[in-house]
């Protein structure tokens, strides 16, 4: 807030107030930047000599202070300390630091839709204190809001009214600000809530655009526009046009309450201030986007075969539209992941068993059978050699041993029989037939008729 030097016919104390500065002047009478004796700093509100004399207008100075004082909350300026009887009657309240909200926006231009929001909430809210105290402002606008720290106050109710209290006319009495006021003030009707929430849709407008919803013009045509002509908000964001349009209806019936008006100026501005920090909307994450930490290995495997199966066309997407989330992939598809080893699985070494669409089972291929017999008479040599080699080693202890005895070539003839018929085995398909087999495979394990005794 602008501060000036006291004039000259400017008083210096007031009541118990010593006065160091004008913050400004008005229609009623001027405002003193004071202090106490504790150094507590005040805005001291002197009315003027001529209205002094007034007795109607004393008593609607009397009744000003009296709703300053019932309103509770922290919307406005705590009043400290008033004066009716004095010969210029005058008030105090607690002094706000900051801006108006004309001078911000006169000297950096129209507010964010955010910042918009942020303060027309709070100043709803503190019209709903108000209003509950049963006053009017009925002078709300730009000048009169202040931009404290802590949060927007509104200032000056020197026509404020009590609810279903007469209307006062007083010729070269100010009743309101052209471009602000509402059209029932203008037609001299009754004042109601509504009315401050057509002055707050106003000023918020003014705010948002940096100029009045009515443009300029004398008072004459101001107050005409105000009655007969739409508001202009095309420089208001629109998440805030609708709702400014509504506050400005001209029927006070058809705007919204302040209650009204504050949750839904919480919501945007809510909305407005994540605008602001994130203009992008965060696209929707896929499951197979989703980190692996604390997944089974199924769900990965479904996730990769599933994008995999995704771009090949549309084979790929019949086989990935048939995959749930928790079963195990089929085993066609590769379950292993890259640069790692595939784990044996514990059906290895086995043809696997298939099955046709009637159930029926399909013998195994004659390749595989001729396979596991070569398997077979290959161990079944091993055997017979172990054998030999273990009777050879006793052979000189029981007669039977020697490298060039009869029962060393009786023996060396039967490996010899044994590797042919694992040739012949291999090769027909014939030695498969377990009587011949057997009986060419069968050892004289009886002793030549010489060594008989």
């Amino acid at each position: 807030m602008a501060m000036m030097r006291l004039r000259r016919e400017d008083p210096r104390v007031v009541g118990s107030f010593r006065l160091h500065r004008r913050l400004g002047a008005g229609g009623m009478g001027v405002v003193y930047l004071g202090s106490d004796r504790r150094g507590q700093r005040v805005a001291l509100k002197v009315i003027r000599p001529d209205l002094a004399e007034d007795q109607e207008f004393r008593s609607r100075f009397a009744r000003e202070v009296s709703a300053a004082r019932r309103i509770r909350g922290g919307c406005t300026a705590r009043l400290v300390a008033a004066d009716l009887e004095a010969e210029r009657p005058w008030f105090a309240t607690q002094y706000v630091p900051g801006p108006s909200l004309h001078d911000k926006v006169a000297e950096e231009g129209p507010l964010s839709a955010a910042e918009v929001a942020a303060v027309g909430s709070a100043l709803s809210e503190g019209l709903v204190a108000v209003h509950e105290a049963g006053v009017v402002h009925r002078d709300l606008k730009p000048s009169n809001i202040l931009l404290s720290p802590k949060g927007p106050r509104i200032i000056d109710f020197g026509i404020a009214w009590a609810t279903g209290a007469s209307t006062l006319t007083h010729v070269g009495t100010a009743v309101g600000s052209p471009g602000f006021l509402a059209p029932e003030q203008v037609r001299g009707a009754a004042v109601t809530p509504a009315t401050d929430v057509f002055s707050l849709g106003a000023t918020l407008a003014y705010a948002a655009m940096g100029d009045s919803p009515f443009g300029h013009g004398s008072s004459e045509v101001m107050l005409y526009r105000v009655v007969h002509e739409t508001a202009q908000l095309r420089g208001v964001p629109d998440a805030l046009a609708p709702l400014l349009s509504a506050c400005l209806a001209k029927d006070p019936e058809e705007r919204p309450s302040t209650l009204q008006l504050s949750l839904r100026l919480k919501e945007i501005a809510a909305r407005e201030a994540h605008g602001l920090t994130d203009t992008r909307a965060p696209a929707p994450r896929r499951e197979s986007d989703r980190p692996s930490v604390g997944r089974s290995a199924e769900e990965r495997t479904e996730s990769q075969a599933h994008r995999r199966a995704s771009g090949s066309g549309t084979t790929g997407a019949q086989r990935a539209s048939g995959a749930r989330v928790g079963q195990r992939p089929p085993a066609q598809r590769n379950t292993t992941r890259p640069g790692r080893r595939p784990a044996p699985r514990s059906g290895a070494g086995r043809p696997a068993s298939r099955t046709t669409g009637t159930g029926r089972r399909v013998p195994a291929n004659p390749r595989l059978l001729r396979q596991r017999l070569v398997v077979f008479v290959v161990v079944t040599l091993l055997v017979a050699l172990g054998i030999a080699a273990a009777q050879g080693c006793q052979g000189p202890a029981q007669g039977f041993g020697g490298a060039g005895s009869p029962r060393s070539a009786e023996v060396g003839g039967a490996v010899a029989a044994v590797k042919s018929q694992a040739v012949t085995a291999g090769s027909s398909p014939t030695a498969t037939r377990p009587g011949r087999s057997t009986e060419k495979l069968a050892l004289k394990t009886t002793p030549p008729p010489a060594e008989r005794r």
